[in-house]
This record gives structure tokens, C-alpha cells and sequence, in this order.
């Protein structure tokens, strides 16, 4: 092993897993402590109509609450009520794309704020772009649960929340104990898949497939030669460099503000799938299963590619 990757081995192994451990031990204790109180049918309110007309359970509910602020305590409320019984397969993938709508909320202000500089009203349609994918994945999945799931009586009557209490103390040494238990079991998972993606990002495993799908984009001869470069620097570089040849290409009217939205959007298609497995997987591992994980990453991410392209393709036919 040579000095340049035992160097990197702390800042890119030791400490991402360190911090994703925390993150997942926080969303453990949270989610048992939410559970020991009894809190999943208070937090399920804010999703309530959504939940009855998709024959979903307020622990779904509750997530969807949970995901506003925290992805890692919103999915591990829906792992532990998989493993408990209280959740189906069915239910358990659906509620995780149910998800999606609360995680656009956590990233809106920085993508918005991002774009806003760079393109301007282009940013306006870019992200009411994304939103109404979001949106849209959202009526689906509930649709599926109303025609998928049986009733769920449970979402239909509030008050019928479990009148056995724990108080906050009792709550807390539940949930430790419970976080003990399972913590161990996430770290078998959670270092070896780790271990792997770092060794294939070392390698160049991930750099030589997004330059494979950028040089090989002979999906893409439909877009302005101009506008490929975009897709380019998203695909292979961040987000923000695509904005700035973006940005480049309005000043100068290479490209109109509709070509610009057309390029960051199939960018976004193409490199957000990557990213996931990159970033997503590896601490979905921790929290799930691995054959889980893969599921529902693989899931998530043809659903939104899908509901993205098509409110793309209905917005510019009308263009």
C-alpha cells in the first residue's frame, strides 16, 4: 500500500466513517425515542391526508415529518419499523420514495441560491422543474399505496394513538439500549461496503464512468453542441461548474435560458445516480440491509429520473 493512500486513508476512510456513524447512532436514537414516547402519530400529522388516501401507517407519516430536517433519523424510523413487523416490503419502499418530497425541501435554499446567480430566471425554471418531479413522484407513490395496501385504520383514527407512556427518562435509557445493540451490527456492514467504494473511487472506478457516459453521449446529438459542455462539466466535474459555463454561454447568446434549463436537467439526470451510489449507498448499508440498500437506492433513483423527464418533456412541449 503506498503513502499517498495510507495518507488518505484518515481524512477519506476514518473520519466520513466516523461522521456517518454519528449521524446514523443520532437517527437510531431519535427514531426508538420517538417510538418510546409514542410520538409517531404527532409527527404523522403533517402528512395525515396524505397517508389516509394512500392506505399508508403514521410510522410512514412520522418519517415524512422526520425527513424535513433529518434523511438518516427519517430512514431509520422506517428501518426499525421494517424489522419489527410493523412495516411490509411494499410499504417500507413506498414510504422511502414518499420521502422524496421532504428531502427537496432540505436541499431547496442552496440549489436555488446556487443557480439564481448564474442563470437567473433560468434558475426559476430549473427548480420548479425539479419540485414539480418531486411532486409528482409524490402522487404517484400515494396512488400506488391506495391501489398496493390494504386500509390502514390506524391513519384513519388519530386518537387511537397507545396510552401507554414512557416518561423522557425511561425513553432515553430504552433507547440507548436499543442503540447498543444495533450499532455493532451497522458497523459490519457500514466499514466493509465503506472500504469498497473508497478503493473504487481511488482507482478511478467512478471517474472513468462518468467519462464514459460524457464521452459516449451519442444520446445526446439532440441538444446544442454548446449545451453539451454543460452536461459535461455536471456529469464530470460539480454542479457549480456547469453553472458557470452556463452563465458564460447566456452572456454572450450561445445559448437561450431554455437550452441552458434543457442541459443542467439531463446533467442532473445522468450524474445524480452516480453520486448516489457513491455517497448514498455506503451509509443506506448501515442503517438497511446491503440487499435493501441497493433496492431501494436503485428505486429512488429511476423513480426521480422518471418523474423528472417526464415533467421536463410535458413543460417543453409546450414550449
Amino acid at each position: 500500500m503506498d503513502q499517498e493512500l495510507l495518507l488518505a486513508l484518515w481524512p477519506q476512510v476514518v473520519l466520513p466513517i466516523a461522521r456517518i456513524t454519528c449521524f446514523i447512532a443520532l437517527g437510531l436514537f431519535v427514531a426508538s425515542f420517538i417510538e418510546s414516547l409514542n410520538w409517531t402519530h404527532k409527527l404523522a400529522a403533517v402528512a395525515r391526508p396524505l397517508i389516509k388516501i394512500g392506505n399508508l401507517s403514521t410510522l410512514t407519516g412520522a418519517s415524512f415529518s422526520l425527513a424535513f430536517f433529518s434523511g438518516v433519523s427519517a430512514n431509520t424510523l422506517l428501518a426499525e419499523g421494517y424489522d419489527k413487523g410493523q412495516l411490509s416490503k411494499k410499504e417500507l419502499i413506498l414510504a422511502n420514495l414518499f420521502n422524496s418530497l421532504p428531502r427537496f425541501f432540505l436541499h431547496l435554499p442552496t440549489v436555488f441560491f446556487l443557480t439564481a446567480p448564474f442563470i437567473k430566471f433560468g434558475a426559476i425554471v430549473y427548480v420548479a422543474l425539479t419540485f414539480s418531479g418531486a411532486i409528482l413522484q409524490t402522487v404517484i407513490i400515494v396512488t400506488l399505496g391506495a391501489l398496493l395496501l390494504p386500509p390502514n385504520n390506524e391513519a384513519l383514527a388519530p386518537a387511537a394513538v397507545a396510552k401507554t407512556k414512557n416518561n423522557v427518562k425511561e425513553a432515553v435509557l430504552k433507547s440507548i439500549k436499543r442503540l447498543k445493540k444495533r450499532i455493532v451490527r451497522i458497523l459490519l456492514f457500514l466499514i466493509p461496503v465503506y472500504l469498497i467504494f473508497f478503493f473504487l473511487n481511488w482507482y478511478g472506478f467512478f471517474d472513468t464512468l462518468e467519462q464514459y457516459i460524457a464521452t459516449s453521449g451519442f444520446f445526446l446529438n439532440w441538444l446544442n453542441p454548446k449545451a453539451v459542455g454543460i452536461v459535461l462539466l455536471h456529469v464530470t466535474t460539480e454542479f457549480s461548474a456547469g453553472l458557470a459555463a452556463a452563465s458564460a454561454l447566456l452572456a454572450d447568446n450561445s445559448l437561450t435560458y431554455n437550452e441552458v434549463v434543457i442541459a443542467l436537467l439531463v446533467g442532473n439526470i445522468l450524474s445524480t445516480p452516480i453520486r448516489a451510489i457513491r455517497h448514498q449507498l455506503p451509509y443506506y448499508t448501515g442503517i438497511y440491509s446491503p440487499r435493501l440498500a441497493i433496492q431501494l437506492v436503485a428505486l429512488s433513483q429511476l423513480t426521480r429520473a422518471f418523474c423528472l423527464i417526464l415533467v421536463s418533456l410535458i413543460y417543453f412541449s409546450f414550449k
